[in-house]
């Protein structure tokens, strides 16, 4: 594995990953949003009526409207269930390009459950692997109920994740001469959300527990420094509150969901230290005029009392490599405009700027990214709301690509 990195002063080892990797999450979340879907009781339209296949004496089919003609697996989507094989491709700049995939079980059609306004139950496998060695795996179950009000989420991952360090806020040492680290999480989480009376307010409650090995491997610039390697656990609680009044959980039009959570890391639970992390993240939609989509997204991380340097938040941003931009305290916004101007064809438009802060020695040490870029999307299930495409982005480091299902900032 390729490792290049010099050695600062030691690094807190009080690993275990939250990193859990970034990747093994994107991909679990893909999988099981794909399957649970669009569904809820946000839905963007209701279920379309298709005209009679007996007109033309030919069967439906499951790969095209009745409506338009043009693709669309709304009808796929209506009847399958059993065993429902996924793949979707990696783009991350932080790890490279690669491929995800697995296999969900839902037990009952996505069009059933939708027609009752509920989700079906899923358990799936995944797996991912990258071109710069990272690859990860796990299985995981999402389960409803008491009419949909409570969900359950249990899920089990391993991974060994590649990534660079690069500080905290500005470091102009490491801003050039990044260290080059591999985290290696084993663990699982239970979180279990349920909807408050007949608000739309959601009170969630969960556990993790991980352990996590990481290792820096000397630069061969500096003759004589060891490597190093640390094993290290953490367990903490996770409280949070959300609130969602989007129409769709995957390319929502209009609607807020805006969510505060926080991670409690303490010895009591299995971890190696007492630490915290908070974050604030709200998520806005609404239409500008016919068929021209703005969209609003804004969100504030912050660690307390020392936690070790992998769960320091850090820039999400397309455009800005995953862990590029770390701090113990990251403000971050973004904004977009998505314009359907034929058909199902969508043109997207995108910007963003963030913000990460250390105090480092008693200084404050702030930096700061832009980014932008643009993309387009193609409406592939129409029923469900479902738009997916391609996004290309700039930031001050590289051009990147990113492969869309839904939103860019899904939360299923």
């Amino acid at each position: 594995m390729d490792a290049s990195r010099r050695h600062h002063e030691p690094l807190d080892t009080r690993g275990s990953a939250r990193r859990r990797s970034a990747r093994c999450r994107q991909v679990a979340a893909v999988l099981l949003a794909l399957g649970g879907a669009a569904l809820g009781r946000a839905q963007s339209t209701p279920p379309a009526t298709p005209p009679a296949a007996a007109a033309t004496g030919e069967p439906a089919s499951k790969f095209r409207s009745p409506e338009d003609g043009w693709i669309d697996f709304s009808a796929f989507l209506d009847e399958s269930y059993g065993f429902l094989p996924i793949a979707m491709p990696i783009t991350e700049p932080a790890i490279g390009y690669g491929l995800g995939g697995g296999v969900m079980f839902l037990d009952e059609p996505m069009g059933k459950a939708a027609a009752e306004f509920k989700r079906p139950n899923i358990t799936g496998v995944f797996g991912f692997g990258t071109e710069n060695g990272t690859w990860g795996g796990g299985a995981g179950d999402i389960r409803n109920w008491k009419d949909g009000r409570l969900q359950t989420i249990a899920a089990a991952f391993t991974a060994s994740v590649n990534l660079d360090f690069y500080g905290l806020g500005e470091d102009p040492i490491l801003a050039d001469h990044p260290l080059r680290y591999t985290l290696e999480p084993l663990g699982g989480v239970l979180q279990g959300k349920y909807q408050l009376g007949d608000s739309r307010f959601f009170a969630g409650l969960g556990y993790v527990y991980v352990t996590m090995d990481t290792s820096f491997e000397a630069p061969a610039s500096t003759p004589g420094l060891p490597d190093y390697a640390a094993e290290s656990t953490l367990g903490a609680l996770l409280p949070s509150l959300s609130y969602d009044t989007r129409n769709n959980v995957f390319t929502p039009t209009t609607g807020l969901y805006a969510e505060a959570s926080l991670a409690a890391f303490s010895e009591a639970l299995g971890a190696d230290g007492d630490y915290q992390r908070g974050t604030l993240l709200a998520m806005y939609y609404r239409p500008l005029a016919e068929k021209l989509y703005l969209g609003v997204k804004a969100q504030l991380t912050a660690t307390w009392n020392d936690p070790p340097f992998y769960l320091q938040p850090y820039v999400q941003l397309r455009g800005a490599p995953a862990m590029r931009y770390q701090g113990e305290q990251v403000a971050q916004a973004e904004a977009e405009l998505r314009w359907q101007f034929y058909q199902r064809w969508s043109l997207v438009g995108f910007a963003g700027t963030g913000l990460a802060q250390a105090d480092i020695q008693g200084e404050e040490n702030d930096r700061s990214v832009v980014t932008g870029g643009t993309g387009f999307r193609y409406e592939l299930a129409r029923k469900y709301g479902i738009h997916a495409g391609v996004d290309v982005a700039w930031g001050p480091d590289e051009t990147a690509l990113y492969i869309q299902v839904g939103s860019a900032w899904l939360r299923p």
